[in-house]
């Protein structure tokens, strides 16, 4: 199950719930046994410059390398950019978690 988190400073008016769709439409345009992906969006107060970071965390499969993890990117970027208020930074990072970590679903 992927993550995103998304970091933004206060002021920066964006719409996260539209952004965190749009991650998860993307990664299951590009794998589409990946899953729901979790996200959260996290407003900064104190900051210095005005800026949006997103991280987005995938599990290791082999499927998903140096190819598929730059075309993703490249999508992701595309399709956020236009979400995102100018001026402002941008930061945005496809990551893996590593062998050391678990996800799971905890139900009753």
């Amino acid at each position: 199950m992927p993550h995103a988190e998304i970091k933004y400073t206060d002021g920066l008016s964006i719409d996260p719930q539209a952004l965190l769709a749009q991650i998860e439409s993307r990664i299951l345009a590009h794998d589409d046994g990946a899953g729901a992906c979790k996200g959260r969006a996290i407003k900064i107060e104190d900051f210095h410059h005005r800026h949006i970071d997103i991280k987005v965390a995938l599990l290791v499969k082999p499927h998903r390398d140096a190819a598929f993890s730059q075309a993703l990117l490249a999508d992701l970027r595309a399709s956020l950019l236009p979400l995102i208020p100018k001026p402002s930074f941008f930061s945005l990072e496809v990551t893996y978690s590593g062998p050391f970590y678990i996800t799971e679903e905890l139900v009753e």
